[in-house]
């Protein structure tokens, strides 16, 4: 008895000792995750802890979390085995942020000014109902079957599409929608959210108040190697700075996006490893200190947040989406977008028409080329904030692709060659979950050729 007690107590310590080491480093990680989530998801698009809990948050690890929601005060909290306890307060109009303890919840706050885009027309140019359009050379029972094969069946969770629309010569020719959501649902595109960054430099470029040509703006880079870095470098992935974006582990990109008070910050901080465009190094980190960067570019806190709504978002009028901020103000370029898919579907036709909206050019012509064009040292899969089918990674689909993509599958993908606009979203990646080659090839198959 003596011996399998003392068995037990080894067991028991040893255990004890594997989680310490493995595990309670994660524990703030796994938490801050989870408050976020539940906090943005039930405050943003009015969904059940019980439906965040077992269909964002069913991650591994992340469900070892143990969450409240607490409506009067407008927060989440989140703990693993009573360990390391996050919060994530909700403010109207900001969204979620992840907050610490020196985090002063009674400071007061700016909030974006939006003006609402209101006209008679439908959608996607407007709010209305989508005009009923037949196109002749649209297959649409293969169209619907490539739509409904992308969704699970039978409660099923090996798919986990929640939305997906097709936009084909500016009218919507397809949409559905899982169980739980509707097209009134926000849905994170989260690093689909980069390609919206981008688009406020374009703005800027355009007129005519940023050169991305020049070393970026940074006083702390101007005594060493980071000197020559341009925003240029920067928006192709390709300044040469280190940086970890590893999402099954502790890496930088993790850290930043639940341990960091000034999420740019942390990107500035990184030392230069290699030349600028020498190595294509995809990174959050570089997409957050491009919004630091863009916030220092206006005269005050008003002006920087009014205006990435007022130059793009509300200009097409994507009146759900919410872009949400670090503790230090900025806007998370990175990752923390929050839209219904028809208003991501609507930056999608802005892209596809090469910067014009309805008539207006909002972003020149060249911006959209050059953030379809291919970094060097991306072979053909990154141009500027936006990923491409330039090197083949979707071999069924047409080269020219270029698109949004973001964590668990998120997609805006813009084909000019067809006219066509697809959006999808969902919780599972590509395989061996989703097969977005066979998702977008049977959409495509569906246009008569």
């Amino acid at each position: 008895m003596k011996k399998f007690l003392k068995l037990l107590v080894l067991v028991l310590v040893l255990t004890f000792l594997y989680f310490g080491f493995t595990t309670y480093p994660k524990l703030d990680l796994i938490s801050g995750f989870s408050a976020k989530s539940v906090a943005s998801g039930h405050f943003l698009d009015h969904r059940s802890k019980d439906l965040i809990e077992k269909t964002d948050n069913d991650i591994d690890m992340i469900d070892l979390a143990t969450n409240s929601i607490n409506d009067a005060g407008k927060f989440a909290v989140s703990n693993v085995y009573g360990l390391k306890e996050r919060k994530a307060i909700y403010r109207e109009g900001l969204g979620a942020t992840l907050i610490n303890d020196d985090f002063d919840i009674s400071k007061p706050y700016l909030l974006p000014k939006r003006t609402k885009l209101v006209n008679n027309l439908p959608f996607p140019y407007g709010n209305n109902a989508p005009k009923d359009t037949l196109f002749s050379n649209i297959d649409y029972t293969k169209l619907k079957s490539a739509v409904e094969n992308s969704f699970d069946k039978d409660g099923g969770k090996t798919k986990r599409t929640r939305a997906v629309v097709v936009l084909y010569k500016d009218k919507l020719i397809a949409e559905k929608y899982d169980t739980g959501f509707n097209k009134d649902s926000k849905i994170l595109g989260w690093s689909m959210t980069k390609s919206i960054t981008s688009s406020a430099f374009g703005v800027l470029a355009k007129q005519g108040k940023i050169d991305i040509y020049k070393p970026a703006p940074i006083a702390e880079w101007k005594n060493d190697d980071r000197k020559v870095i341009t925003i240029n470098d920067l928006l192709h992935m390709n300044s040469g700075l280190e940086w970890e974006e590893n999402y099954s582990t502790i890496c930088d990109a993790t850290k930043m996006l639940f341990q960091a008070e000034d999420m740019g910050k942390v990107q500035m901080d990184k030392p230069a490893q290699f030349k600028p465009n020498t190595h294509w190094n995809y990174s959050s980190g570089t997409t957050n200190l491009l919004s630091r960067i863009l916030r220092a570019q206006f005269k005050n806190q008003q002006e920087y947040l009014d205006f990435w709504y007022s130059a793009v978002i509300d200009k097409i009028g994507m009146n759900s989406m919410i872009v949400e901020q670090d503790m230090s103000g900025t806007f998370v370029g990175s990752s923390y977008g929050w839209a219904t898919p028809r208003d991501w579907s609507k930056f999608g036709l802005l892209y596809l028409h090469k910067g014009n909206w309805n008539g207006e050019q909002i972003l020149d012509e060249s911006w959209v080329k050059y953030t379809s064009t291919p970094t060097n040292t991306s072979e053909g899969k990154y141009g500027a904030q936006f990923w491409l089918n330039a090197g083949g990674k979707f071999p069924d689909v047409p080269r020219d692709m270029f698109y949004c993509s973001g964590y668990q599958g998120q997609m805006v993908a813009i084909i000019p060659s067809l006219d066509m606009v697809i959006v999808r979203m969902g919780v599972k990646e590509e395989e061996p979950g989703f097969d977005f080659n066979g998702f977008l090839k049977g959409i495509i198959d569906s246009v008569k050729k």
